[in-house]
């Protein structure tokens, strides 16, 4: 198996994964080198998305914004992550 290979398996991988949490009302993890190493972005099955921070303590996280759909929709496009959440056949 190639690199390449082993990259658009690893891809594919996520991307079920992500229609998996979010058809089963989970919220699903985006991780980005973008963001400083204990930010995240947690993206929810309504298609909102929330920027937050792990706890001092290491234990849990917490909510530094919500971010507007349009944010949120901005976030899904800087990832090339296909909008589930226009309908909700999609999700099944």
């Amino acid at each position: 198996m190639t690199i390449k290979q082993i990259e658009i398996a690893g891809r594919d991988a996520v991307i079920e994964l992500r229609k998996n949490k979010l058809s089963m009302s989970f919220p699903f993890m985006i991780n980005t080198s973008d963001l400083p190493s204990t930010q995240f972005y947690l993206e929810y099955p309504d298609g909102f998305i929330k920027l937050a921070t792990i706890r001092e303590d290491k234990l849990d996280y917490k909510f530094i914004a919500e971010l507007t759909m349009q944010e949120s929709d901005d976030i899904r496009k800087k990832y090339k992550l296909i909008n589930l959440h226009q309908s909700s056949a999609k999700l099944k």
